[in-house]
């Protein structure tokens, strides 16, 4: 297994320009951790193209490896010039992974107002037939693209699975988050033991849940069923990260593991909380 650090950990600290990515970089070092994950909020590889070699080579002066190349889209609800454009921009993304010398790629595929099971399977072909296509472009770089569950429309473990095998790519696999879950109030061990085997790269990411009664104030957002989430430092919150990463070991699963820190604490201090806790579970499963 490979430990290391998200960038969007790091967000906080990013968004208040305190630190750069390339600080990241060097902070992600100083812990110990064996990669790092760009996601690139805070910064814009799009538009400023030059930090794509920054980035790339400030890792390889640390000895840190690159290792996902997270972005959002969306192929749902689309006209067909709509659809081909965004198809098109995410292919654009691909080009920006391979300039990294990345080997995994997670893009978002779907966000809806409507979340119900049966518009995602009027969906579900049009959304396949994208990553399809994304994937396929992704092939001559030798990347494994893959959906994350998230966003609450391909959320669901189940959903996930199905998006997978409807692609039918050998390099269109599924990015883990295990806290994500619970933001459609999905058991989190249960479905961590469900999609592990189809797993690129793992996120662990830990929450507060309360149910719908609970008095939520500042900080705190909805599940899907109307419940209470809170982000916290992995290890802090109500998610049995213990059982659920046991069930990605168990699964077959050892390469890249990234912490995803969301929490209101200060995100250094979350950051090296969560990266500590994780690689001493790990090692102790």
């Amino acid at each position: 297994m490979k430990l290391g650090i998200s960038t969007y950990s790091l967000y906080q600290a990013l968004h208040s320009g305190s630190m750069s990515v390339t600080d990241v970089i060097d902070y992600s070092a100083e812990l110990g951790a064996a990669h790092v994950e760009i996601v690139p909020l805070g910064f814009n590889l799009s538009e400023s193209p030059e930090l794509i070699d920054t980035i790339r080579g400030h890792a390889e002066a640390r000895g840190i490896e690159l290792s996902n190349y997270a972005i959002g889209a969306n192929f749902a609800d689309l006209n067909d010039e709509a659809f081909a454009a965004e198809v098109e921009r995410v292919k654009r993304e691909v080009d920006i992974a391979a300039a990294l010398g990345v080997k995994r790629m997670r893009h978002d595929v779907a966000s809806s107002t409507d979340v119900s099971i049966g518009h995602f399977l009027q969906q579900l072909p049009r959304l396949a037939e994208a990553c399809r296509q994304v994937a396929d472009y992704a092939v001559q770089y030798g990347i494994t693209t893959s959906v994350e569950n998230h966003g609450y429309f391909i959320q669901h473990s189940d959903r996930v699975k199905a998006l997978v095998h409807a692609v039918g790519r050998p390099n269109f696999k599924t990015t883990l988050d295990i806290g994500n879950f619970l933001c459609v109030d999905e058991n989190a061990i249960v479905a961590a033991a469900s999609n592990a085997g189809l797993a690129s790269m793992v996120h662990v990411k830990d929450f507060y849940y309360r149910p719908a009664a609970y008095a939520a104030g500042e900080g705190w957002f909805g599940t899907s069923g109307g419940n209470w989430l809170r982000g916290a430092i992995v290890g802090h919150g109500d998610i049995d990260i213990p059982q659920a990463l046991r069930k990605v070991k168990e699964a077959g699963y050892d390469e890249y593991i990234s912490i995803e820190f969301e929490g209101m604490e200060e995100c250094r201090l979350g950051t090296r909380l969560g990266f500590e806790y994780v690689k001493r579970i790990w090692n102790e499963l």
